[in-house]
C-alpha cells in the first residue's frame, strides 16, 4: 500500500481519516490491541465508563482540532466543564496552580510562600537552569517546591527526575511575586494560568467512544491484534508477531520506538539511541466509593500514598459513581492482591530526559530519509495531549496531501 500506519491511537486515527476524507485508499492501519483508541481507549467497569489510561479529557482550546473530531461525535454528545482540580496538601484540598491558590492555606503560609516566591530564581534574575528539579525551585520558590513539586514530580519520575530537561517547560508564564501577593489579598486567582479551564466529556460514554467512531470511520482499512516488532528499512516493511509482512511506500508509525525488537537496515549509532528513550508506566484502578469534592481531579503529592493522582468519575461523567488512581509503574505495590478492576499501560509517559531532543532529532532524521516517519506522543516520544496529537496529525497529512496535489 502506499501509506503503513502504526498504532491506532489518536495520532494513527487521525492521519487515516486525513486520508479518507481527501480520496486515498491505498493505507492500512495496523493496531497491536483488539479496539482502537490507544491511551484514551474506555471500558465498562461497575455500569459505567473507564478510561484505562487515566484522566484524559478534549480541550476546548483547540477550535480547528474539535471542529474535525466533532465531524465523528457531534458537540451535541458532549458535556462541556469548567475544570475543577484540586491539590491535596497535607490534608487540605487546594485549587491547582498552588501558585494561583495560596490565599486558600492559613495566613502564616502565605506569608512563608510569597516569601519564598519573591526569592525565586525567575523574579531576581537568575538564568533558567537546565535540569528540571532546579528548574522547579527556579520558578517556584523552596516551599511550593518542597511541598509539592518535588514529591509529587519524584512520584511521577522517580529518579528520573533528576535526569530531565527543562526545554519542555519554556512556555509556562512566570510565577509573579506581585501577581501571586494580589490573589492573596483579594482571595481568587490573579494573572495567567498555566493550565486547561475548560474541557469537553462525553455525555454518555467515556472518552474512548471518540476514537472507536474514528476508527469505524476506516474499518476496512485497519487490521487489529497486529503487534509489529520488526520493521526494515531496507525494504520499507514490518512483520507482525503473527508472521504477516506488509511493505508500503511510506510508515508512519505513532508506536514507541522501543517496541521494535528487530531492526534491519538501521545504522549501530542510530539503533543505539532508541535504547536510551525513557519512558514511564501507569497503572489505573477503581474504586467504588463517592468522594465528598467538586473537583474533577486531585493530584495527591503525599510519598505515602503510592497513587499520584486521583480522577473523581462521579463529577464529570454522568450516571456513574466513584473514582479511579493512577499509580506510577515504578511505584506499584509488587504481589499487592485487591479485588478492584485495574489496568496497567506500559507505555503512558514520554520522559523529557536532557538528551532526548538530540537523539529523536538524530532518530527521526535518519528514519525520514527512507520514507519512515514518527507521528505523535510515541512516534515523536513527545509529551503531548490527545489533541495535540490530532493537531499534529492533521497538519502532517495535509503536508503529505499536498504533495499528491502537486
Amino acid at each position: 500500500m502506499k501509506y503503513l500506519i502504526l498504532g491506532a491511537g489518536p495520532a494513527g486515527l487521525t492521519f487515516a481519516n486525513m486520508l479518507k476524507q481527501a480520496g486515498e485508499t491505498s493505507f492500512l492501519v495496523l493496531e497491536k490491541e483488539n479496539e482502537a483508541g490507544g491511551l484514551c481507549r474506555s471500558v465498562n467497569v461497575d455500569g459505567s465508563p473507564f478510561d484505562i489510561g487515566g484522566g484524559h479529557f478534549l480541550d476546548v482550546r483547540r477550535p480547528d482540532v474539535n471542529k474535525f473530531l466533532f465531524e465523528f461525535m457531534p458537540e451535541s454528545e458532549w458535556n462541556i466543564f469548567d475544570r475543577d482540580s484540586k491539590i491535596d496538601l497535607n490534608g487540605d484540598l487546594i485549587d491547582y496552580p498552588l501558585e494561583s491558590n495560596i490565599w486558600q492555606t492559613d495566613i502564616n503560609s502565605q506569608v512563608e510562600y510569597l516569601k519564598s516566591i519573591a526569592l525565586a530564581g525567575c523574579n531576581i534574575g537568575k538564568p533558567m537552569p537546565e535540569e528540571y528539579s532546579d528548574w522547579i525551585y527556579w520558578k517556584l520558590g523552596s516551599k511550593i517546591a518542597e511541598e509539592y513539586m518535588i514529591p509529587y514530580n519524584t512520584k511521577m519520575f522517580g529518579k528520573e527526575i533528576y535526569n530531565l530537561g527543562t526545554y519542555w517547560m519554556e512556555k509556562l508564564p512566570n510565577v509573579s511575586f506581585e501577581q501571586t501577593l494580589l490573589s492573596c489579598l483579594i482571595h481568587k486567582p490573579y494573572g495567567e494560568l498555566p493550565c486547561v479551564h475548560k474541557f469537553y466529556y462525553p455525555k454518555k460514554y467515556g472518552y474512548g467512544e471518540l476514537w472507536k467512531r474514528m476508527a469505524s470511520a476506516i474499518s476496512d482499512h485497519i487490521e487489529y491484534n497486529k503487534s509489529i516488532k520488526t520493521i526494515d528499512f531496507k525494504t520499507r516493511s514490518v512483520i507482525a508477531e503473527s508472521g504477516e509482512k506488509y511493505d508500503a511506500e511510506v510508515i508512519i508509525t505513532t508506536i514507541p520506538w522501543l517496541e521494535f525488537t528487530t531492526i534491519i537496515g538501521m545504522p549501530d549509532e542510530i539503533k543505539s539511541l532508541i535504547s536510551r528513550l525513557k519512558y514511564g508506566s501507569v497503572q489505573t484502578e477503581y474504586f467504588s466509593d463517592t468522594l465528598e469534592t467538586t473537583a474533577h481531579w486531585i493530584y495527591c503529592p503525599n510519598l505515602n500514598l503510592t497513587y499520584n493522582r486521583i480522577l473523581v468519575r462521579h463529577n464529570f461523567c454522568t450516571n456513574s459513581k466513584g473514582y479511579w488512581t493512577e499509580t506510577q509503574g515504578h511505584r506499584i505495590e509488587p504481589n499487592k492482591e485487591s479485588p478492584n478492576f485495574k489496568y496497567f499501560n506500559k507505555y503512558a509517559y514520554p520522559y523529557m530526559t536532557k538528551d532526548k531532543p538530540e537523539i529523536m532529532k538524530k532518530i527521526l532524521g535518519w528514519a525520514k530519509q527512507h520514507n519512515v516517519y514518527g507521528l505523535g506522543r510515541w512516534g515523536e516520544h513527545e509529551y503531548y495531549n490527545s489533541d495535540t496529537t490530532v493537531d499534529i496529525a492533521i497538519k502532517m497529512a495535509e503536508k503529505f496531501l499536498s504533495r499528491k496535489d502537486t
